[in-house]
């Protein structure tokens, strides 16, 4: 037998005993942020929560988002925001986002297109950038970083920055006109991160033409809060 029928039998022969490839197993969990309430400073309480849903491998991740603020004092649903959102790496540290944003407060109805980043910048930032296209489009940026103080106290200084690209009266937004919301939370890993008990400050203000048509409207165009809540995971 010479060195090629060999060397194909012993190929065919790997072919036959390698053991077969092993399934990826998927990613899947459920993150709260933030789960909490805002005492404010102008007799303006508010009930917030921000989290994802997530289920996939580490090329595609299915993602439900939820997040909201119901005003305890007037008893409506301020802002309630639902994003299906798919996932996929285009780095080692940056996932393209594309999906769908259903805004559906009281007041008027919105459906956006999204697409957008979402990862971790340098110094460990964690950021989310998305352009929502609609007959009202707006870009949001966010980003966040948590300083460990102890293994079990960190800090998680924020921001959210929410830019409206186009007048939507119904929604009393005016275009180039944002809402910026700054906080910071102490945290405490009650239970190795999963149960998380946290208290801080948050801040937020309309500005431009936005904050104009609040003001023309009776309503604030700022807001300083007190905040008292968890973070969540399982």
């Amino acid at each position: 037998m010479n060195k090629a029928a060999i060397a194909l039998g012993a190929i065919a022969l790997g072919v036959v005993i390698a053991p077969p490839l092993k399934a990826e197993e998927p990613i899947y969990g459920v993150q709260l942020e933030q789960l909490e309430y805002r005492f404010g400073d102008k007799d303006t309480d508010v009930m917030a929560w921000d989290g994802d849903a997530l289920y996939g491998t580490d090329d595609l991740k299915f993602v439900l988002r939820s997040e909201g603020e119901f005003e305890t004092k007037t008893d409506k649903m301020e802002t309630l925001e639902t994003q299906l959102r798919l996932q996929t790496p285009v780095s080692t540290f940056f996932d393209a986002v594309a999906g769908i944003r259903f805004d559906t407060p009281e007041g008027q109805d919105r459906v956006h297109g999204v697409v957008g980043l979402h990862g971790l910048a340098p110094q460990w930032f964690e950021i989310d950038a998305d352009l929502f296209v609609s007959d009202y489009p707006s870009f949001r940026f966010e980003a966040e970083y948590e300083a460990l103080i102890t293994n079990y106290w960190i800090l998680t200084p924020s921001i959210e920055f929410d830019l409206p690209l186009r007048d939507d009266p119904g929604r009393e937004l005016g275009a180039w006109g944002p809402k910026v919301e700054i906080g910071a939370r102490l945290s405490y890993d009650l239970i190795d991160r999963a149960v998380a008990p946290y208290i801080g400050v948050h801040y937020e203000r309309y500005m431009g033409e936005t904050q104009d048509i609040r003001e023309a409207e009776g309503e604030d165009a700022d807001g300083l809060f007190f905040v008292t809540g968890f973070r969540l995971m399982f």
